[in-house]
């Protein structure tokens, strides 16, 4: 069946109507954006230039920074600039195009936390096979099946969103595209598409949490009469993690994994996998990581005394 849209352009309505308070988000959501990229950015420096960062959990970390940077651009740019001008359009193709980098890099984090979390239950659980069973090898073919995966993921909904017919109102009530305001303007029967989202989208969350519950869980009864030190080690090489996990998961369940009912509560929860997430995860990191921390500090000095000695 091919596409007999006439729509070319959608109008995107944004988080609210009211000039005064898009001012307000505009300032808001433009630190957040910038808090977002610089404190990724600093992660993914900081692990590629130290020598004692070198572990397959500080490469999933560096990994999932870039995703977050990507992940984060997909949408607030064009999100700030319609805050700062009103109502945005945006064109047929970009409309897909966001939509399919939008959950190219957000199944792809997910399918990076499934790996960092099995990263973390060999590390507490078998830790004389860490070696053997977290190689360079493996590290690589997960984050590979990672982006592999995604790609199918985003394939699909792209797939299904974009052959439906568009022929009627072009208003989306968001502030980017994604699967479930678009099947609001199709002028046609979209509970088959709809069904199949749900379907792929649930299918992939679920799996993820069955994974990151079972390390956890395995974590946990590992852990049984450890020392308080044994815990306190434990939890603190997890507790990031698990924040992140936490973070993402549970605003991205609520929307993915049930048939839409309100356009207006979806992007309110958009917002916090989608921008408070990718900013928050560094500052998770890094505040709780002494090893993060004082590369941190050793980058900041070299970069500071390399500076002082060209004065």
């Amino acid at each position: 069946m091919e596409n007999t849209s006439s729509v070319r352009e959608f109008i995107l309505l944004g988080l609210s109507e009211n000039r005064g308070v898009q001012k307000i988000y505009f300032v808001l959501f433009l630190a957040f954006y910038l808090i977002t990229v610089a404190g990724n950015l600093l992660i993914v420096v900081t692990v590629t230039s130290s020598q004692r960062l070198n572990s397959p959990m500080y490469f999933f970390l560096c990994c999932l920074s870039f995703v977050d940077i990507c992940f984060s651009s997909t949408t607030a740019p064009r999100m700030i600039a319609g805050l700062l001008v009103g109502s945005q359009s945006i064109s047929f193709v970009g409309c897909m195009a966001q939509l399919f980098a939008f959950h190219f890099f957000g199944c792809a984090e997910i399918f990076l936390l499934a790996a960092m979390a099995y990263d973390r239950y060999v590390a507490v659980c078998r830790p004389l096979h860490y070696a053997a069973l977290v190689s360079g090898r493996a590290c690589g073919c997960m984050v590979l099946g990672s982006w592999l995966g995604a790609f199918l993921h985003s394939s699909l909904q792209l797939l299904l969103t974009a052959r439906l017919p568009f022929c009627g109102p072009n208003r989306i009530d968001h502030y980017f595209c994604d699967v479930h305001p678009l099947l609001r303007l199709a002028c046609a029967d979209t509970r088959p598409a709809g069904a199949a989202v749900v379907l792929n989208g649930g299918l992939i969350t679920l799996s993820a949490f069955v994974i990151l519950l079972s390390s956890y869980v395995l974590i946990l009864v590992s852990l049984k009469g450890q020392t308080a030190a044994g815990w306190h080690k434990a939890l603190s090489t997890c507790g990031s993690h698990i924040a992140v996990v936490i973070l993402f998961f549970g605003p991205c369940t609520f929307v993915y994994i049930r048939p839409s009912s309100s356009l207006a509560e979806d992007k309110d929860v958009a917002v916090f996998y989608a921008i408070i997430a990718p900013m928050l995860n560094p500052l998770i990191y890094t505040l709780r990581n002494e090893e993060v921390k004082s590369a941190v500090r050793k980058l900041w000095s070299r970069k500071v005394g390399s500076e002082n000695g060209k004065v």
